[in-house]
């Protein structure tokens, strides 16, 4: 479903800010993978994840999804193939919008836009059924404008918009990151329903070792702008939060926000 070849990427190239993000990436998920990203800060997670989404062009190499090259594919063209849940709960849905609007938006992505917006009943019918699975009570709500939601349920609003419409590759940026222990483990578990549920694709990135060893049945780690480690099924099951301090320990990027996480 991903393939990435020889993927490199060096942000202010000749300055004395010059910074190798990404050095010779190569990876490939397949149909259905779950992938768990972890690494210290700067260790190139996020960056990798934009690569993907076309956030900035890269300096060396390829990327496919499902086939396609989309290596030259601007961000808004590879929309088309991805759904995204970004770290800030804000940045996934438009405030000033009422749910079933934003539902709508996400509904439609793809068909051609005209001035004519009218919510047919069938449609309010089908938001309700979707949100309906988050067991948040928003299946009643669907005029309340989504500035007014908790950031917990505009990010599991977001996650279900980002899902709906089947992408080939979902991609979570530490999408749980701002929330509290109990939203976040909420959220977590509607990622697991809905990736199961769809059959999707999924490169998650995160900061906390435990949900990397719990979600998924893959698990990279990277360190420096390269992947130096990629485990999956039984070995991935036989890691414990104690392997993964031993090898940040070694590279010497263990923090904080780890180790509380």
């Amino acid at each position: 479903m991903l393939e990435i070849k020889n993927l490199y990427k060096t942000f202010n190239a000749g300055t004395i800010n010059e910074k190798q993000a990404l050095k010779n990436i190569n990876l490939t998920l397949n149909n259905g993978d779950f992938v768990s990203v972890i690494g210290g800060n700067g260790a190139g997670k996020s960056t990798l994840l934009n690569a993907i989404a076309g956030s900035f062009k890269i300096d060396e190499g390829s990327i496919f999804l499902d086939g396609t090259d989309v290596t030259n594919m601007l961000e808004h063209e590879r929309a088309k193939f991805l759904g995204r849940v970004f770290q800030d709960p804000m940045r996934g849905t438009a405030g000033n919008m009422q749910i079933e609007e934003n539902l709508a938006l996400a509904n439609r992505r793809g068909q051609k836009r005209t001035l004519k917006w009218q919510l047919k009943q069938e449609e309010r019918n089908f938001f309700k059924e979707q949100l309906r699975q988050l067991n948040l009570g928003l299946e009643d709500r669907l005029e309340t404008k989504v500035g007014l939601l908790s950031g917990g349920q505009r990010q599991a609003l977001t996650l279900l918009m980002a899902t709906m419409k089947k992408p080939q590759l979902l991609l979570l940026d530490e999408h749980t990151a701002a929330l509290d222990p109990k939203t976040a483990k909420i959220v977590l578990d509607l990622t697991v329903n809905l990736v199961e549920k769809n059959q999707l694709t999924t490169f998650m990135v995160t900061h906390n070792m435990k949900d990397a060893l719990r979600y998924g049945n893959r698990l990279i780690m990277m360190n420096e702008g390269e992947i130096i480690l990629d485990v999956s099924g039984e070995d991935k099951k036989k890691l414990t939060v104690n392997d993964l301090l031993d090898l940040f320990n070694q590279t010497g990027e263990l923090n904080d926000s780890m180790i509380l996480g």
